[in-house]
Formats: structure tokens, sequence, C-alpha cells
């Protein structure tokens, strides 16, 4: 443990309004509304039958599609008003509804077409995808749709290693772009009508701008612009590797404690592969820091970095952050490698000496990191350490074997728990339990912020 934390004064950054959450939730409801009224302006009611019906799905699953890259084209103020966890659950809804509307459109209009020109389903089928303009493609697009959709089901998802499944998953935007044409040459509700050209061109232009934008341009830019570097390797414990880094106007980059990049090690093969890592120190000055647990999926080659690798990065990510924390009490919950954005946190809020409790599940004592670091804000800024060691006796509990069940198991803990600002990180699962344990032990939803570490 070779680490030393350091005390970091951040000037607040305002908190994003909540109502931005709302703003989206009801703009994302009035473009399915638009979409709708476009298709009855378009006669979808009076000519309603089976290509009617696949018209409609059609036109909903592409506005679903379309307001998915949205989700995931890592705009800031959508990442700041929504939070990586409630984005990915959100385009994960979205991309199955869109997907099964999709399955629903094909049907549906075959069956139309095909009882209009008394033809067999599967004829009618094959003549549409030779025959009309941009079917090719729609059908090329489909399937690389069907391959992400397919991949994205949580049991195939755990037989991937993150690195496949992320490249797998970028497939998504090939598909998009491949199956939506066909609207504009053959939709009649694309050509028939200059209100409905005008939206889907608009909803087109801003998704493909946006993801060219932040998901490409802004990441190009400050890598260009801050050029990270390893500069050190540090071992923290066992299968845990602290990363520093240095670049060039680091205090300009908009990073802030309790956030995570994509990080891209310049050191070989495998480079292009991204993997999510968080801050585990407060950024600051000219230096950077993230602590990797070897999972053996692409992690542990980062042992293995030497001084002057270079790095590429996207972000910063996520929502677990301080500047919703209004002062008084906070409760840091951290299991296993999801206490490094929490260190990072702890030295960033503005807590008084005695206000901050950190509780930190482990398996074992050997499985502890940064003690000398937590030591460190104990006697330095009054930070109080519990930690919970042993195995999970039951699966639905935050708590180790011996101490599951329990009464109040929280507020033992801390009894001004149900005042404080609560920080949870770790895996799915655990913080799952540990929230539902925070919001039982009297803790505001508005209060209560968490980060997982799932995929």
């Amino acid at each position: 443990m070779t680490t030393t934390a350091v005390p970091v004064h951040v000037t607040p950054r305002r908190a994003t309004p909540r109502w931005y959450a709302d703003a989206g939730g009801v703009a994302a409801g009035i473009s399915l509304l638009i979409v709708v009224a476009l298709w009855v302006g378009n006669g979808g009611l009076q000519q309603f039958g089976f290509s009617s019906a696949g018209r409609l799905t059609g036109l909903i699953a592409s506005d679903l599609l379309l307001l998915q890259v949205l989700l995931m084209a890592r705009i800031p103020l959508v990442e700041r008003a929504f939070g990586q966890d409630r984005l990915a659950r959100w385009h994960r809804w979205t991309g199955f509804t869109s997907f099964w509307l999709m399955v629903a459109h094909i049907v549906t209009i075959t069956l139309g077409y095909a009882a209009a020109a008394h033809a067999n389903v599967f004829a009618e089928l094959w003549d549409m995808i030779w025959t009309y303009p941009g079917m090719l493609l729609a059908t090329a697009g489909t399937l690389l749709l069907v391959l992400v959709v397919g991949t994205s089901i949580r049991a195939a998802r755990r037989k991937l290693r993150y690195e496949s499944w992320h490249l797998l998953h970028l497939y998504a935007y090939l598909g998009v772009g491949l199956a939506l044409p066909h609207q504009i040459w053959t939709g009649t509700d694309f050509v028939g009508s200059a209100w409905s050209r005008m939206y889907w061109w608009t909803l087109y232009l801003v998704s493909a701008g946006a993801v060219l934008a932040y998901r490409i341009g802004v990441p190009a830019w400050r890598n260009w612009r801050h050029r990270l570097v390893v500069t050190r390797v540090v071992p923290e414990g066992p299968g845990l590797t602290s990363v520093y880094l240095t670049g060039e106007r680091l205090g300009e980059l908009p990073a802030r404690a309790g956030q995570f990049f994509q990080w891209r090690f310049l050191d070989g093969a495998g480079w292009t592969r991204a993997n999510p890592y968080s801050l585990s120190a407060t950024p600051y000055g000219d230096q950077l820091r993230i602590t990797v647990k070897d999972l053996g999926d692409g992690s542990s080659r980062v042992a293995r970095l030497r001084p002057g690798t270079k790095v590429l990065v996207e972000g910063p990510y996520g929502k677990l952050t301080g500047e919703s924390y209004t002062g008084g009490p906070v409760v840091l919950m951290a299991c296993g490698i999801g206490v490094t954005p929490l260190l990072s946190l702890l030295g960033e809020l503005p807590y008084l000496p005695g206000e901050a409790t950190l509780i930190y599940r482990a398996r074992s004592e050997a499985e502890l990191a940064f003690r000398d670091e937590l030591e460190w804000f104990a006697t330095h800024r009054g930070v109080r350490l519990v930690t919970l060691l042993g195995p999970r006796g039951d699966r639905s509990s935050w708590l180790p074997g011996d101490l599951a069940g329990q009464p109040d198991p929280l507020r033992r803990i801390e009894p001004r728990i149900a005042d404080a600002h609560v920080y949870l990180c770790g895996p799915e699962a655990w913080t799952g339990s540990a929230r539902d344990a925070a919001l039982a032990a009297g803790v505001r939803a508005d209060r209560l912020h968490t980060e997982l570490f799932s995929w």
C-alpha cells in the first residue's frame, strides 16, 4: 500500500435540476405521440388492416430505435440528468421493445401484402426483399439487430467477455443505419407527407449528429488535448492494481470524483477494446488514478502496463458524484472493487469530521484494499470505517452470513442513516440489496446515489 491520500478542495458544481429528467421522459412520450398522429393523418385508421398495423409497428419501432441511440450517445446533459444506471435500463427496455415491434412489423406487413396480392406469404416476403428499394439493406440491418439482441439476453451475456459483448453491441449502430433507410424510399408515412418527412429527417439527423459529436468528436478532441500516459503501476492487493496517469492540461478535464471512463491502453494487441474503470482517487492537478481488479476479461493486462504507455479515453461518465450533496452525514457503502469510486468521493465531499461513514464489504481481510489511504481519511478527516467481512450466507442479503437477518443493521451501524446522503457501489445484486436496506432504514430516495458494476 504505497498510495497517500491528498485533501482536495473542489469548487462545487451546480446540481443538475431534477426536472431535466422529467422533461426528457416527456419529450420521449411526445415523440411517440407524434409518430401515431402522423400515421393517423396518413390514413392509418381509415385503411386499418395488416398493412396499416405493420406501418404503425414499424414507425414506433423506428422511433424507439432512434431514441435508444440518443440514450446512449453520451450527451453530457442526458448523462447528468439520468445517470448511467437509469440510461442503461431505459436503453435495454427500448431495445427489446423496438425489436419485438420490428418483428411484428415484418410479420404484419408481409401478411398484408400477401393478402392484397393473393400470394403465398413466404413468396411475398422473398419478393419484397429482392424487389423493393432498400429492403436488402433492411434485411442485413435486421440480422445485425437480431445478433445484438440475442447477445444482450442475460444468459448469453454471462457467457461472453465484456470486450466481446461490447464489440458486438456496436453493430447496433450499423443495424439501425441499414434497417431504417427503406422507410425513406418506400414508406407511405414518409413519401406521402411533408410533415412526416420533416419529423423523420430531423430525428435521423439529430441522432446521427449526437453519435458523431459525442461518441467520436468529443473523445477525439479530449485525447488530442490531454494526451494521457501511464506513469506508475502499483499493486494494491490480491488481483488489484492501481494505474497512475498524467497528461496535459488535466485541470481542464471535466472529471469528478465518482465518475468513470472507457479506457484503451495502447500497449499492443487488444488496444481497440475499451473497458470501463472508475477513478479511484479524486482528480486533481496533473494526475489521475484508476484501480482495476483482475477479473480475467482483459483487465489482467493492466498489471503488465509499463510507464510511458499511451492511453485513449472516452468520458467522463456516471452520476455518482458529489454535486447533489448538501452537507450533513454521509454514508458510503462499497462491496469489493466498488470501493474505488467511493474512495475518490471521500477526497472530494466537503463533510465535517465525524460526519462520514464508509461501510466496506469484502469476503476476507486480504481483500480489503487501500488500508493506508483509508486510515489517512480516518485520522485526518474523521471518517468512520466499518468493515463487514465473510462470505454471504443469503444471496438476497448485502451482509455477511453471520450478520444476515439482524433487525435494522444499517441503523445499528449508523444511527443517523435516515438523515444521510448514501452512496452505493458494487455488484448489481449486492447494490440492489443494499439499496433496499437503505430505503427501509428511512433514507430518502433523492439522497440515495448508486452506480452498478455490471454490463
